[in-house]
């Protein structure tokens, strides 16, 4: 998984921002994309964390904390926060220390989406920096070193346990309605004990000593003062008995050895603050400011799922959906910029953005809303650019041959007024060359207009195919029919409604459709030209009319009857 020092939105760890260790004054904060933070806002909501305890000092093997300060430092107070525009950097960090979970496909899928959002980072895999390897697989050396200096320093110990022992202590724990934490059977171990294990090669993790009493608190830029009591957490691993490092830890030192400066991350990640700020301070490492947002909701307010959609950027991207658009709409879930303008760009959301313009709430994910931001991004490029996008979607669902040419333009032109998405062409050119005749008539809709005279307007459609009448009207485009329809509507008696309605469904076999003349004009092209793939089934101009003289309206009309007539 992914953690990114410069995107607004959470995948895996969060986001970090950094500068570099022992950095002047001057120095540039390295953050994320899209987000910009004010030095005003900076100082006034300083990150801190504390912890405080009433026990007596203790021996080496159990250290007592009586403060950790976060951001408070006059390095920090000092420092100035930029974007990217103004010498900000954005990281990238892959987190595989989860060897089951983690494969070369889903961080290539990851890489794949952020490219498409046009996130492009500064450092990371492809990119190179400084602070590498960038990959979490890549950095066990740099783990088990620091793993080893809280060895030494006894502010971690080996604990034996079995499995089999750990599952024992949460059963009695929960028989007790205590907290599930261990109970430090090796914490006090002699180094006797602990020689003899290993002289029999006995598994081992490391544990990290967390003070008994005392508890910790923190003021989130985002939720303010969090705090939590020592004794709900017991000693807890950073390292497996198999020599992979555990998240916290791993996250930790990257982030100190990365030089972050600023954790941006899921409201669920708040439990690992604990963990995280012990390890800071054990390591001696400064500490970071962190802001916890809120989750993504289901229209229900429960947590967004899989079971409500699309769940990847990559689907969204299957689906239709813009880049801009999609860093758009989730950059407005739980932040506003104080107004009520809802389109914004990359660019203008890195300009606008600040943390404490971040709502606490949790946001509902609204797909209708989405759908809606999309078409507004999508009618925002240029017309050129998007013909040839929509073109090249007619072709690669293979309803069309040709992806650009006259015929692409003038069809767009028509449907582009029910495109919120790419993909809505595909059904918007289906419909448009689609012949549903015989359904329509069967509509209760479409009866009365069966009733309204159709078979005679018909019987006159036909005649003037036959003449060349038709056909020479549509030759000339919209113009030439406009001219016949209104001739062909004065030999009818008819206008309006009356008039319109039986062509559109005699033509297009539907009642209901975007422009008539138009959507005829580029029907009758579709048949002459070959430009419909075709496995389409794409019925022509030609072979609507041909189905019309085979029909047997009297019958048809008693099929109706009947229908309507039925118990």
């Amino acid at each position: 998984m992914a953690t990114l020092a410069g995107i607004g939105m959470n995948i895996s760890g969060g986001t970090r921002a950094a500068v570099p260790p022992h950095s002047s004054s001057s120095s540039s904060f390295i953050l994320r994309r899209s987000h910009s933070y004010s030095s005003q806002t900076h100082r006034r909501r300083n990150t801190f964390i504390s912890i405080s305890e009433n026990v007596p000092k203790q021996s080496r093997t159990r250290k007592c904390f009586s403060s950790i300060s976060a951001s408070s430092s006059d390095q920090q107070q000092q420092q100035q926060v930029r974007v990217r525009s103004k010498g900000g950097k954005f990281i990238l960090r892959i987190e595989d220390t989860d060897l089951e979970r983690s494969t070369k496909e889903s961080e290539e899928a990851v890489l794949r989406d952020l490219s498409w959002l046009g996130l492009t980072w500064d450092e990371g895999p492809g990119a190179g920096g400084e602070y590498g390897p960038y990959r979490q697989s890549e950095r066990n050396d740099l783990y088990k070193q620091y793993a080893n200096k809280l060895l030494n320093s006894g502010q971690v110990y080996r604990c034996f346990c079995s499995n089999q022992e750990l599952e024992q202590m949460k059963e009695i724990a929960k028989e007790k309605q205590l907290p599930p934490v261990y109970t430090g059977k090796w914490a006090t171990a002699t180094e006797e004990e602990v020689q003899e294990e290993l002289a029999k090669g006995t598994p081992f993790t490391y544990r990290f000593r967390v003070p008994k009493e005392g508890s910790l608190k923190i003021n989130d830029l985002i939720r303010g003062e969090v705090s939590w009591n020592l004794d709900t957490l017991g000693d807890f691993v950073v390292m497996r008995s198999n020599g992979q490092p555990v998240y916290n830890f791993c996250v930790t030192v990257d982030d100190a050895t990365m030089a972050i400066t600023h954790v941006i991350r899921a409201e669920e990640h708040l439990p690992n603050t604990l963990r995280q700020a012990l390890i800071y301070k054990a390591l001696g490492f400064p500490m970071p400011s962190f802001a916890h947002v809120s989750l993504i909701l289901a229209p229900d307010r429960s947590k967004l799922s899989k079971r409500h959609g699309a769940t990847s950027v990559g689907q969204y991207r299957e689906m239709g959906f813009l880049p801009q658009a999609i860093v758009n709409y989730l950059a407005l879930l739980g932040w506003s910029d104080g107004t009520n303008d809802e389109f914004f760009t990359l660019d203008q959301l890195v300009e606008k953005f600040s943390i404490d313009r971040v709502n606490k709430s949790g946001a509902i994910f609204d797909s209708t809303k989405l759908r809606w931001m999309n078409g507004l991004h999508l009618k925002a490029l240029p017309t050129e650019e998007l013909i040839k996008t929509i073109g090249e979607q007619w072709r690669s669902a293979g309803i069309l041959n040709e992806s650009e040419g006259l015929f692409i333009e003038d069809a767009y032109k028509l449907l582009e007024g029910g495109m919120n998405v790419i993909t809505d062409a595909e059904k918007l050119m289906s419909d448009l060359l689609s012949y549903p005749f015989h359904d329509t008539l069967s509509s209760s809709e479409g009866r009365g207009i069966l009733e309204d005279g159709l078979p005679a307007v018909a019987e006159s459609l036909l005649a003037a195919y036959d003449s060349g009448e038709l056909l020479a009207a549509l030759e000339e485009g919209k113009s030439g029919w406009q001219k016949w329809v209104k001739a062909f509507g004065k030999s009818l008696k008819r206008k309006g409604k009356s008039l319109f309605m039986p062509l559109r469904v005699l033509l297009t076999g539907k009642l209901h459709g975007p422009d008539m003349g138009e959507s005829i004009v580029l029907i009758y092209r579709a048949g002459t030209s070959g430009i419909v793939a075709p496995e389409v089934g794409f019925v022509t101009l030609e072979q609507r009319l041909k189905s019309l003289r085979e029909v047997n309206w009297e019958a048809f009309s008693q099929a109706e009857t009947a229908t309507v007539a039925a118990p």
